[in-house]
This record gives C-alpha cells, structure tokens and sequence, in this order.
C-alpha cells in the first residue's frame, strides 16, 4: 500500500499471529501495554480537563470570541507534528519521538497555564499540539511494530479504556479545582503527572526497539514536511479569517485555502478527498468522525454554564457519559467475531454519533432536564468507539508494514484536519451568531446567551456525521 507522497521507510519485522505471548497483559506484552496505555491515560485527563476549565478560563481572559481558537489552533499545529513524527517514526523509530512529543506537550500546558491574554493561552494550547501530535503517531507505530495482528483490536479498545477514569476524575477534579483555586492550575499540575508514563513505559519500549530494530533510513523528506508546514498555516490563516468575517479578512482566507488545498493533496493518500475506496475512504471517515464530534463537544461546557446555569465541574460531567460509553463501543468492535461485521460497526456509530449531537441539542429547548444531555453523549460514544476504533483496525489491515508509520500519519492528520476545520466552522457560526459578545456580557446566569447559536452549531455538526454514514460503505474495497 502507497501514499500519495510515499516516504522512504524499512520494513518492519511484525510478530507472527502465533505468538506464545498471549494477550496484551500477557508476559511478553503486559509491560508495554501499562506503559502505552499510561500515556494516553495522562492526554485523557488533560483532555477532559481542559473541556471542564475552558469556559472559565475564556471568560476570565476576555478571550470567549477566541474561544474555538482555543480548541482548534491545538489541531492546527498537530498538523505538522503528525507528518514529522511519521518520517520520525520510520526512520528511526517510535521512542525519540514519543519522548520528545511528552516534553513539548508539557511545555504547551506550563504556556497556556500561565497566560496573560487569550492569544498568549491560544498559543500555548498550540505548543500541546506540536507535542500531542508527535506522541499520538509514535503510539500507532508501536502498536504496528510490536503487536500482532490479532491483538491490535484489543489494544485500541485499551487505548479507549484508559479515557474511562479521566472521563469520571477529571471534571470532578478539574471543576473543584477551577471553582476553589483557578482554571490555571488546571494546566499547571497536569505536567507533573507526565512524569508517570516517563518511568512506566521507557523500559519496555527501549526493549520493544531492541526486538523490533529499525534500519537507518534516508533523511527527512523535506516536501513532506513543507507541506506539513503549509497545511498548518493554512489551516490558521482560514481561521483567523473566519474570526474577522470582514473584508480584511478576505485576503488571509483566500491564502489559507491556496496552501492548505495542495498540502492535503499531497499528504493524504490518493483518493481522500473524494472518498475512493478502500483506505482514502478509512482515513477520510477518521476526520469526519473526529471533528463532528470535537467540534460538538467543545461547545457544550460552555452551553451549559450560559443556558442552563451549571457550574464548570457539573458542566464538565456532562461529557463524562461519553468518554464511558466510549470504551464500551471500543470493547465491543474487538469481541472475536466482530471483524466480518465491521463496515455495519462504522455505519451505526456514525449514526449513534449523529443522533447524539442532535439530541445534545435538545437542553436548550424549556422543560427539557439538563441531564439529558449526559445521556445524548452517552450514545455518542458508545457510536465513537465502534467507529473510530474500526476505522483504526481497518487503516492497519489495509497498510502494508512499511506503510505503517505513513498511514498512521495520514490517519491523525486527518483526524486533526477534521478538528481544524469543523471547531473553526462551528467558531464562525458561534460567533456570526452573537455567541461570544452575548455570552460574555451575560455571564453564566441561566438561560444567557443566544441558544440559536448553540442550536446551529450542533446541528450542522449532526449532520455531518450522517455524512459520514452515508460514505461507510467505501470502506469496502472492490473485488
């Protein structure tokens, strides 16, 4: 299997299917599979976290027209980190690279927690992403180089597992913390925990590279990473156009699009944009699911603190269903027998998901209980983890071993590509909407704020996810 833009990369020794390992907590693997597990564990505390503190840290900088901004400029930088840590990964393997996204995603996390304005936190939320972006490949790289393929279901299903204590702690957590010491130690303590995955996994996986070596490789692809570069400007150039809506705006707009279409062309496999089939079709329904979803999730924290008046931690627990249900939808697409209905498991998450945003929508309409939509996000994720998980399994089956670490690329890239563009989309529509100047003149007293603003965005975000079950079915290849 080729990509549009194939890097030079070794081949990659993977374990046979009968290997005397057992499963992911067997002796050969349990060590690895704690360690890798321990870093997502920490992005999804961050993650939930963040989604607690944001609305307080938005309205307290001054920054709640900015606010998607926060969400997407994370995504935009990733862009680039993606491709970089995929020619990283191929050359000379998943460690450095995993090491240095932690650094860096600490560093972005000190940034945004101790920022004097919107810009300077919007700013730090992009050097996470540059970190974010490095680990997140380097993690798909070891599951393809050190797993089997039949134990890659259930380490994606575990990778989804480890959302579900963050899902519960973090907004307890992170609102107590919010309410009583201030967003900002939100993001200033989480980097402590980093050092736990550092001492947990750093054994295991320099063993992995030991069993697993890799072959020095030619040096980076220099168009590659142009092209990284230019999606990421792009990306924020249209952005930053979306903000304005005016005029002045036009230019930088028109800019973004000049870089960020050729960019994608070039880095996504052949195919993407217009859904052929096979892996052009998996990588594309990864940023469809992605960023309909995200982009949905971002706004309901703040749309239940301005419309129904809850404070930032039960605001916070409202998502906490979803990452629950998550690990539930993961868990059941990696039972022995689900593989021959896998292209049924995209389809209905996809479906799930959309009828999930929609009904999220639904707490804004008088006499509809808050809590409804903690249950709405609960079937979301129960229909993101069929489908996001199934998308990954699918792109590995699909990637031949020395494609590995360039379809994982191309797979979080568009995952990020998906976050950009649907979080800056919905930003526009928030904002054109009155939604930052109401909101923030408002406060967070009940039922302030403009509710059709809330309404569009997660309604357009439902039906994209419809799109994506519509496009399901081109997962599936041709005889």
């Amino acid at each position: 299997m080729t990509t549009a833009s194939p890097t030079s990369v070794d081949p990659v020794p993977i374990p046979l299917d009968d290997d005397p390992g057992g499963g992911v907590l067997g002796g050969r693997y349990r060590a690895l599979t704690l360690g890798i597990v321990s870093v997502v564990l920490v992005i999804a505390f961050e993650a939930t976290a963040v989604n607690t503190a944001m609305p307080t840290a938005a309205r307290q900088l001054d920054g709640l027209g900015l606010y998607a901004f926060a969400f997407s400029g994370y995504f935009t930088t990733t862009l680039f980190a993606l491709v970089v840590s995929g020619q990283w990964c191929d050359r000379r393997g998943p460690l450095q690279p995993l090491f240095a996204g932690i650094a860096v995603f600490g560093v972005g996390l000190l940034v945004a927690g101790t920022a004097p304005g919107m810009w300077v936190f919007v700013a730090g939320r992009a050097v996470q992403g540059l970190g974010g972006g490095l680990v997140i490949v380097a993690l798909y790289v070891v599951v393809g180089r050190a797993y089997p393929e039949r134990l890659r279901p259930s380490v994606f299903a575990a990778f989804s597992s480890a959302w579900v204590l963050p899902s519960i702690v973090g907004p307890l957590v992170a609102g107590a913390v919010t309410q009583h010491l201030g967003w900002r130690w939100v993001f200033l303590a989480v980097p402590v925990l980093i050092l736990l995955p550092l001492a947990v996994m750093g054994p295991a996986l320099a063993r992995s590279e030991r069993e697993h070596p890799v072959a020095r490789g030619a040096d980076f692809d220099r168009r590659r990473t142009l092209l990284a570069a230019m999606a990421a400007l792009g990306a924020a150039l249209l952005q930053y156009a979306g903000q304005r809506r005016d005029l002045v705006g036009l230019l930088p707009g028109v800019a973004g699009a000049a870089l960020l279409v050729p960019a994608v062309l070039g880095l996504l496999p052949k195919g993407t944009l217009r859904a052929g089939r096979g892996l052009p079709t998996v990588i594309l329904l990864r940023g469809v699911a992605a960023g309909a979803f995200f982009a949905a999730e971002a706004f309901i924290p703040l749309m239940m603190t301005t419309q129904r008046g809850l404070s930032p931690t039960l605001a916070g627990l409202t998502l906490t269903s979803g990452g629950l249900s998550w690990a539930l939808g993961s868990w059941l697409q990696g039972r022995p027998g689900a593989e021959r209905y896998r292209e049924a498991m995209i389809r209905g998450g996809f479906v799930l998901t959309a009828l999930a945003i929609a009904g999220a929508a639904l707490v804004l309409v008088p006499g509809v209980p808050a809590w409804a939509a903690s249950v709405a996000w609960g079937i979301g994720g129960v229909g993101m983890g069929l489908a996001v998980a199934s998308v990954s399994v699918l792109m590995m089956k699909l990637s031949a071993p020395e494609d590995a670490g360039a379809n994982s690329a191309a797979l979080q890239m568009s995952d990020a590509l998906g976050n950009v563009l649907l979080t800056g989309l919905a930003g526009v529509l928030f904002a054109a909407l009155g939604g930052g100047a109401l909101a923030a003149a408002h406060g967070t007293a009940e039922g302030a704020g403009p509710p059709g603003a809330f309404a569009v965005v997660l309604l357009v975000m439902a039906g994209v996810a419809l799109l994506g079950a519509l496009l399901s079915g081109r997962v599936r290849t041709r005889s």
